[in-house]
C-alpha cells in the first residue's frame, strides 16, 4: 500500500483517491480554500482539509460498531464530518486515561502482593480452604447429577431400613413382655425376702464371695461372740431387710438428688417396684410401680407412672431414627392425709388494706420440692405447641429416670443396695477418661517430636504445660 505525505498527517493511498475525486465538488472544501486563500495561509488550509476528509472517510469505512469502539477508546464523536474536534487534544485525553488504568493496576497487583505476604492471611485463607475442603456437603455438590441420582435412591433405601428396625425393636418389646412374666417369680420372691415375708433356706442363701478366704481366717474370732449375737438377735428381731429401696434411693446419684430430707420417711415405706410393658395390640409403653405398706402420709398402696413410647421413623426426618423413644408420661393422684402433703408447703403473708391501712395474715399453698412430684410430670401439649427450655429439660429428666428404673434399678436392685453396681459404673467410666488422657499423651509426644526434628523453630517460644 502506497502512502501520502502531508504536512499534518499521513494517509493511505485510498484516503487520497478520495480526496482527488471529492475536492472540486465539495462545498464545504471550497469555503475553506477560500478563507484560506484570503490569509494566504495554505499550510492550514491542507491541514484542515484532510482532517475533514479522514473524518468523512473514516465515517463511510466504519461499522457502527466500529465507530462506537473509535468514540469509546478516543473520546471522539464520530459523526457525519460537520463537527470535528481536536484530534491531538483526544489522543492526548486517551493516552491519560490509558496511563491512569495502568497506575490504577499496579497499585491493585502491589496491594495483592502485600497481602498475600502476609502470612495471618494465609493461613486464615488454607483454614478456610481445609474446611470448605472437608464439608461432606461441598463435596456432595460437586458431583454430577447422574451420581445425585443415584444418592438419592440409596436415601430411598435407608428409609425401608428404617422402618424394618422399627419392626425389630416392635418385636423386641414382645419380647421383653415375655421375659418379664419370666422374671416375675423371680421378683416376687425378692419381695418376699426383702419385706421379712420369707425366710431364705440355706441353699438359697449360699454365696461365694471374693473374700472367702479372709473371712474363713476370721472364723474363728466370729466363734467367739456367736452366743452374744444370737441373744442380740433374740432380742432385736429384724424383719427381712430394712430400708432396702430407700438405701437405693440414696446411693444412686440421679435418685438423692430428688430425695429431700422430708421425703425419708415415706420411702422407708417402700416395698417394691415394678415394671410392667403394654399388652400385645396396645401402643408401646410400660408403667412403674412403687408398692408402700401402710403410713402416716398417704391412702394409696401403688402409685403408678406410666411412659408412652414410639418406635417409628419421623416421617420429616426419618434418618434420625435409632430405636423406640419416649414421648410422653402419665402420673397419678396421691391421696395425702391432711396435712402430709410434702409436695407443697404453706406459707404466710401479711397484707395492708390500702383505705383502712388494716393489716391481716393470709396462708397460701405453693410448690415444693419432693421426689413425689415424679408422680406429677409435666404433660406434653397434644396440639403440637413447644414447651419452654426448663420444661422440655425438667421432661428429658423424667424420662431418663424412669429408663433407668426400668433398665438398671429393678433387674438388679440388690447390687445398687450393696453398691456394686455403682462400682461398675464407676470404674467404667473411668476407663473411658483414662483411654482419654492417653490418647492425649500420645498426642503431645507426638508435638515434642516434631519440635525436635525441626531446628528452625524459635526456642524463645515457651513450651506448652504438660499434665502432670
Amino acid at each position: 500500500m502506497f502512502y501520502l505525505k502531508s504536512p499534518c498527517f499521513v494517509l493511505p493511498c485510498s484516503c487520497q483517491l478520495l480526496l482527488n475525486t471529492s475536492i472540486s465538488n465539495s462545498a464545504a472544501a471550497k469555503s475553506l480554500e477560500g478563507s484560506c486563500n484570503a490569509t494566504g495561509n495554505y499550510k492550514l488550509f491542507w491541514g484542515k482539509l484532510l482532517i475533514f476528509y479522514s473524518y468523512t472517510f473514516l465515517f463511510v469505512c466504519f461499522s457502527g460498531a466500529e465507530r462506537k469502539t473509535l468514540k469509546r477508546q478516543t473520546g471522539l464523536k464520530v459523526d457525519t464530518g460537520t463537527q470535528m474536534a481536536d484530534n491531538s487534544k483526544a489522543e492526548d485525553t486517551a493516552s491519560d486515561s490509558v496511563e491512569a488504568a495502568k497506575n490504577a493496576s499496579d497499585k491493585k497487583e502491589k496491594l495483592a502482593d502485600q497481602v498475600m505476604q502476609n502470612p495471618q492471611v494465609l493461613a486464615a485463607l488454607q483454614e478456610r480452604l481445609d474446611n470448605t475442603a472437608l464439608t461432606p456437603s461441598s463435596y456432595i455438590e460437586t458431583l454430577p447429577k447422574a451420581v445425585k441420582r443415584r444418592i438419592d435412591a440409596l436415601k430411598q433405601l435407608q428409609v425401608k431400613c428404617a422402618h424394618i428396625e422399627a419392626k425389630f425393636y416392635e418385636e423386641v418389646h414382645d419380647l421383653e413382655r415375655k421375659y418379664a412374666a419370666l422374671y416375675q417369680p423371680l421378683f416376687d420372691k425378692r419381695r418376699e425376702f426383702i419385706n421379712g415375708e420369707a425366710e431364705p433356706t440355706d441353699a438359697e442363701s449360699e454365696w461365694h464371695s471374693e473374700n472367702e478366704e479372709e473371712e474363713k481366717l476370721a472364723g474363728d474370732l466370729k466363734n467367739v461372740v456367736v452366743i452374744e449375737e444370737k441373744a442380740e438377735a433374740e432380742e432385736i428381731n429384724v424383719k427381712g431387710i430394712p430400708d432396702f429401696w430407700f438405701t437405693i434411693f440414696r446411693n444412686v446419684d440421679m435418685l438423692s438428688e430428688l430425695v429431700q430430707e422430708y421425703d425419708e420417711p415415706i420411702l422407708k415405706h417402700l416395698q417394691d417396684i415394678k415394671v410392667k410393658f403394654s399388652e400385645p395390640g396396645q401402643p408401646m409403653s410400660f408403667s412403674l410401680e412403687f408398692h408402700f405398706g401402710p403410713n402416716d402420709y398417704f391412702s394409696n398402696t401403688v402409685l403408678t407412672k406410666t411412659y408412652k413410647m414410639k418406635s417409628e421413623p419421623d416421617k420429616t426426618d426419618p434418618f434420625s431414627f435409632e430405636g423406640p423413644e419416649i414421648v410422653d408420661c402419665d402420673g397419678c393422684t396421691i391421696d395425702w392425709k391432711k396435712g402430709k402433703n410434702v409436695t407443697v408447703k404453706t406459707i404466710k403473708k401479711k397484707q395492708k388494706h390500702k383505705g383502712r391501712g388494716t393489716v391481716r395474715t393470709i396462708t397460701k399453698q405453693v410448690p415444693n420440692d419432693s421426689f413425689f412430684n415424679f408422680f406429677s410430670p409435666i404433660k406434653v401439649s397434644g396440639d403440637g405447641e413447644s414447651l419452654d427450655e426448663d420444661s422440655e429439660f425438667t421432661l428429658a429428666a423424667d424420662f431418663e429416670i424412669g429408663h433407668f428404673f426400668r433398665e438398671r434399678i429393678v433387674p438388679r436392685a440388690v447390687l445398687y443396695f450393696t453398691g456394686e453396681a455403682i462400682e461398675d459404673d464407676d470404674n467404667f467410666e473411668e476407663g473411658e477418661e483414662g483411654e482419654e488422657e492417653e490418647l492425649e499423651g500420645e498426642e503431645e509426644g507426638e508435638e515434642e517430636e516434631d519440635a525436635e526434628s525441626d531446628p528452625k523453630k524459635d526456642s524463645s517460644q515457651p513450651a506448652e504445660c504438660k499434665q502432670q
